[in-house]
């Protein structure tokens, strides 16, 4: 197996240009709302359950307007990816107090080991660089915000 690629498991639908949450909690009951829709055999009320313990062990808000909430369940039948967008920004507890603004959420099967950790080095490793987390800001809306992490994921 190559590099893993964002783009294989992440579309326009999937993208959230305008959460319209404020809390940490609700931001990842909207995000898992969007889970649902894409893998109707995902039950977002488990997966709710699922990121919230994940989160009371350590806030998945890495920093830089950056949080990727992940979470591994029985019923995915492959990764999982959805992002969302705050401009007003969330709360999240990241690790340098600032509000997060970008979400990935990152669901993986259970029995899943090795890929969802290759996922999350991939994401972070692309919203590490500051033009990009700008890029994704500014973009007018899902599709915009698709064709700027597709065209990172290319680069990487």
């Amino acid at each position: 197996m190559g590099k893993i690629k964002i783009i294989g498991f992440l579309q326009p639908e999937d993208i959230i240009p305008d959460l319209t949450s404020g809390r940490k909690d609700e931001v990842l009951a909207e995000l898992a709302a969007k889970v649902e829709e894409r893998d109707p055999d995902i039950d977002r009320k488990e997966l709710l359950k699922i990121l919230l313990e994940r989160e009371r062990l350590g806030s998945t808000g890495i920093g830089d307007g950056v949080a990727i909430p992940h979470g591994k369940v029985k019923n995915a039948k492959d990764l999982v990816l959805v992002f969302g967008r705050s401009l007003a920004g969330v709360d999240f507890n990241s690790l340098d107090g600032r509000p997060a603004h970008l979400f990935f959420l990152l669901v993986a099967p259970d029995e899943a080991v090795g890929i969802h950790l290759k996922m999350l080095a991939r994401i972070s490793r692309i919203l590490k660089d500051p033009a990009t987390r700008k890029r994704l800001l500014e973009a007018a809306d899902a599709a915009a915000i698709y064709n700027v992490i597709s065209e990172q994921d290319s680069c990487y």
